[in-house]
C-alpha cells in the first residue's frame, strides 16, 4: 500500500457534508460509508473520512471545536493551474453551506493560492506551483519570494 493519508472530520450534517464534498470533485466510497460516515476519495492516497459528531466522539474524548468560530488546520490541495483554483473554489461556494476566500489570497506569481470553508467551517486552502518552481527546491523559492 502507498503512503496515504486520511483525514478525519467531524460533520453536523453529513448527507449535507457528502453532497459538499461530492460537488467539489471527491467521490463518495460507498465501502467506508454508512449512516455515521463517508469516505470521500480524493486521490488513490488522499481520502477524507467525514464523521458524525456521535462517532467522532467515539475515537477521542476531547471537545469538538466549532469549526467556523476557531481554526485548529489549514488543510490543503495542489491543483494543476490556476484557472482550476479558481473553478474549486468558486464551485464551493456556489454549494450551500460552502463560503470563499476565509483566507486570503496568495498571489507570489510562481504559486497560486485560494481557500473555502465547507458547511461545518473547515478551511481547505486549494494552491499551484509553477512546476518549475518546484523543481527548483525550497532555497530558491524562499528567494524568489522577496
Amino acid at each position: 500500500m502507498d503512503k496515504t493519508i486520511f483525514v478525519n472530520l467531524p460533520v453536523a450534517d453529513l448527507a449535507s457534508s457528502t453532497a459538499f464534498y461530492e460537488s467539489i470533485g471527491f467521490v463518495k466510497n460507498d465501502k467506508f460509508s454508512n449512516e455515521l460516515a463517508s469516505g470521500m476519495i480524493w486521490t488513490d492516497t488522499i481520502h477524507v473520512m467525514l464523521l458524525t459528531h456521535e462517532f467522532w466522539k467515539t475515537f477521542t474524548d476531547k471537545q469538538i471545536p466549532d469549526a467556523s468560530e476557531v481554526a485548529q488546520v489549514l488543510l490543503c490541495l495542489g491543483l494543476e493551474s490556476r484557472a482550476a483554483v479558481d473553478a474549486m473554489v468558486e464551485r464551493a461556494a456556489a454549494i450551500p453551506g460552502g463560503r470563499a476566500d476565509p483566507t486570503p489570497t496568495q498571489d507570489m506569481g510562481f504559486m497560486y493560492g485560494r481557500s473555502f470553508e465547507d458547511p461545518d467551517g473547515h478551511i481547505w486552502e486549494i494552491s499551484w506551483m509553477d512546476p518549475e518552481a518546484m523543481g527548483n527546491g525550497p532555497g530558491e523559492l524562499a528567494e524568489a519570494q522577496h
